[in-house]
């Protein structure tokens, strides 16, 4: 039986968290000789004081809800996907060859096809990891490990020998169409009088991530696959009781979070820098278990875990760029925050608990 509500669970206990981490990160700051309250102030302003600092927030924010309902999926089926680096790489690769391959005379054409291949290249980087475990009892945290670092040196080769502009010296493919250029939020918010930067990354890809949300509840609590994805989860002995295949589990959950990474690639690669980069994921697949974790594995959890960590992102580079405070601060932050909400989760849920507990007692006293 639970000892807490629900709503102490999903927002009191990540909220104590960040503070704590933010009360500590001020510390930090502090140690080093700078005002604490400048640099929080400094942070608030560079994500959020202009449509520039709100684009480049809800950039981040894009790649970290992707990444984040792909390790969340993995984890309702007690799996734990540290895959998602790679698997973000490969859906990359799969969104530049769907916009090379065909010139797109408009970007309404262009994103379906270029989400379908990125979401399959994502998973089938996914599928060979869930076959090992499904089948051979590998570990599925070992393999897909293993998968980012193969996955890096795929991209590289193909980077430098197959998708290389003849005569550049720079490891990229080529520019996209411009019938594959994704509407920035310039593009899309000028019609209704909201001025953003027109060089701002966010795009349209912020709302695919939004729906994928949405999706993403459907899915897990609406659904027969979702019912049995969260069965499995809980119990293999009883998902298995119920007629619930574990491989099949296994292979289709791990397939829907490789290709939600694999989707991220519609952001990065083709909404921002529109062709492929070496290191364009940028450790967003590792950020993703982050933000699944403070998220408590909910669609509305991590949306809001995403947007604090794109708020530590943008926030913590112009941190750096007006303070003079090193950018290996802004990581300390990024560390206190994943630690004090996932390593030290239960810090602060032992104390709530018996607070809880107590007032329930004094309540019945009371009764």
């Amino acid at each position: 039986m639970n000892k807490m509500p629900k709503w102490a669970d999903a927002v009191l206990i990540p909220l104590i968290s960040i503070l704590l981490a933010f009360f500590f990160s001020g510390l930090v700051i502090w140690a080093i000789g700078k005002d604490p309250v400048v640099a929080i102030k400094t942070m608030v302003d560079g994500a959020f004081g202009s449509t520039s600092g709100i684009s480049y927030t809800l950039y981040y924010a894009t790649n970290f809800i992707f990444t984040g309902l792909a390790v969340a999926v993995a984890y309702h089926a007690r799996l734990f996907n540290i895959g998602g680096e790679g698997q973000a790489m490969l859906g990359g690769l799969g969104v530049t060859l769907v916009c090379l391959a065909v010139p797109w005379p408009h970007w309404t054409l262009a994103l379906p096809a270029a989400m379908i291949g990125g979401a399959l290249f994502g998973a089938a980087w996914a599928f060979i990891p869930a076959w090992l475990q499904a089948k051979r009892g590998s570990h599925i945290v070992i393999t897909t490990i293993m998968f980012n670092y193969i996955g890096a040196a795929l991209l590289g080769y193909m980077l430098t020998r197959v998708l290389k502009v003849k005569g550049s010296m720079v490891t990229e493919s080529a520019r996209f169409p411009e019938g594959a250029h994704l509407p920035n939020f310039s593009e899309i918010f000028a019609p209704l009088g909201i001025n953003f930067s027109p060089n701002a990354p966010a795009n349209m890809a912020f709302f695919v991530a939004l729906l994928c949300t949405f999706l993403f509840w459907i899915l897990i609590w609406k659904t027969r696959l979702g019912y049995e994805i969260r069965a499995y989860g809980q119990s293999e002995t009883a998902a298995k009781y119920a007629g619930i295949a574990p491989a099949r589990i296994v292979i289709i959950a791990m397939l829907i979070s490789g290709a939600l990474a694999g989707l991220m690639a519609i952001n990065n690669v083709m909404g921002e820098a529109e062709r492929l980069i070496d290191n364009a994921v940028e450790g967003a697949g590792f950020i993703g278990i982050a933000v699944a974790l403070m998220g408590r594995n909910h669609p509305i959890g991590i949306l809001l875990a995403a947007l604090l960590f794109g708020f530590l992102y943008q926030g913590g580079a112009e941190l750096s760029f007006w303070e003079s405070i090193p950018r290996e601060l802004v990581v300390v932050i990024q560390a206190l925050v994943i630690m004090f909400t996932g390593a030290l989760d239960n810090m602060v849920r032992m104390p709530l608990e018996k607070i809880f507990v107590a007032l329930g007692k004094d309540k019945k006293k009371e009764a």
